[in-house]
């Protein structure tokens, strides 16, 4: 957008060079200067933005673990379930980088699971807490279709919910402060789901806890 804005004013600058300026050309040039400038507060305005998120992010730069090696952590099976479609991205923006690695399993009876490993190691401060906000929190409701609850999972602050109408639940665990494992299963029991979570290799994954970790 920024290139846009400056190569437009370019050519209209261009173009009047050529010819006597009419009322109409005058115009033209006031408008061109005004998207020129208008560029530049964008760019500025975009500079800002940044830095405003480095201070939120407390100032910590973090290069998130690749999610190839995150993939090597996802279990080949589950229990009675096949595994298919693996996954693996890493994407950012404003400097903050993140990366993930996510794999589905199923069975014939219609039973899905899928387990997501997500570094997260590059939102800290305020960003962390508005992405993960469970964290902080203590959650314990339930009723006659489910429950949510704050809890621990080895160890691990975690979080869980689930509905018995469709046998739907999910579970989320922390890791070392930086990386988020997501259990999301269907047409199964928590139990499924929790026994699926104890798959993935917790303790390799909490050994990347410094991995890329720049002040």
């Amino acid at each position: 957008m920024k290139r846009m804005l400056l190569v437009v004013p370019l050519a209209l600058a261009i173009f009047l060079f050529g010819c006597g300026k009419s009322a109409e050309q005058k115009k033209l040039e006031e408008a061109a200067k005004e998207m020129g400038q208008a560029g530049g507060k964008l760019a500025e305005g975009a500079q800002k933005m940044a830095e405003a998120m480095k201070d939120i992010n407390d100032g910590k730069k973090v290069e998130p673990v690749d999610f190839r090696e995150l993939k090597t952590l996802l279990p080949e099976s589950l229990p009675g379930l096949t595994r298919g479609n693996v996954e693996g991205e890493r994407s950012g923006t404003m400097g903050i980088q993140v990366s993930m690695a996510s794999a589905d399993y199923t069975d014939e009876n219609g039973v899905s699971i899928s387990i997501k490993i997500s570094d997260m190691g590059g939102l800290t401060g305020a960003m962390r807490l508005a992405t993960l906000g469970w964290t902080m929190a203590q959650i314990d409701r339930e009723n006659n279709d489910g429950y949510e609850r704050t809890t621990t999972f080895n160890g691990n602050k975690a979080w869980e919910q689930y509905w018995t109408s469709n046998r739907h639940g999910e579970l989320h665990i922390l890791v070392a402060g930086r990386f988020v494992v997501e259990v999301d299963g269907n047409q199964c029991e928590m139990s499924q789901i929790k026994d699926a979570a104890g798959k993935v290799d917790i303790n390799k994954l909490e050994a990347m806890k410094d991995f890329g970790v720049t002040s």
